[in-house]
């Protein structure tokens, strides 16, 4: 079962390093991320959501390929495979862009722009579900962004290490 945290950061630009930072460490197997999503809300208020997985083109490409060899069957049946295999791959790719866009994946987009309006102006907060996360070397590599945790799933122990980490950052921001 996947976890979901949320952490905001001053900047527009400080959680998408966050997230390029967790997918290097998601090589290195420290963490496995089944979804992400960074939100910005502009310094006019405006939210914006920049989704990892872009589903349109996903469905699109795979679309594409099932009706390529569906419409090559069905063109050899018919003697004309290129005929069948360019109209399948085109009606494919079609359709499964159109179903990936209708589709929601992981984080509900409707909960992440309500948590986006919530945040400061000129910020951004990250969205992750998490199946598995080595706490004692993934939060040592988080202190340098800084960030305030708004909502997780974790148990109260690991959020409560998960603030600390951040925090620390920030206290540390303040007195300087």
């Amino acid at each position: 079962m996947s976890d979901l945290v949320v952490v905001s950061f001053k900047g527009e630009e400080t959680a998408d390093q966050v997230l390029t930072k967790l997918r290097q460490m998601q090589k290195e197997h420290l963490i496995d991320l089944e979804d992400a999503c960074v939100v910005v809300r502009s310094a006019k208020g405006k939210v914006h959501l920049k989704q990892a997985v872009d589903l349109v083109r996903i469905g699109a490409v795979s679309g594409a390929a099932w009706g390529g060899l569906f419409g090559g069957l069905v063109g050899l049946m018919l003697l004309n495979p290129l005929a069948g295999l360019a109209t399948g791959m085109a009606i494919g790719a079609g359709t499964g862009a159109l179903s990936g866009a209708l589709s929601d994946y992981g984080i509900d987009d409707d909960f992440m722009r309500s948590t986006g309006q919530n945040i400061e102006p000129g910020s951004s907060a990250l969205f992750i579900l998490v199946r598995r996360v080595n706490f004692d070397k993934v939060l040592p590599e988080l202190k340098p962004f800084g960030g305030k945790v708004l909502k997780t799933s974790l148990t109260n122990d690991q959020e409560e290490r998960l603030r600390k980490a951040l925090e620390s950052m920030n206290s540390s921001d303040t007195t300087a």
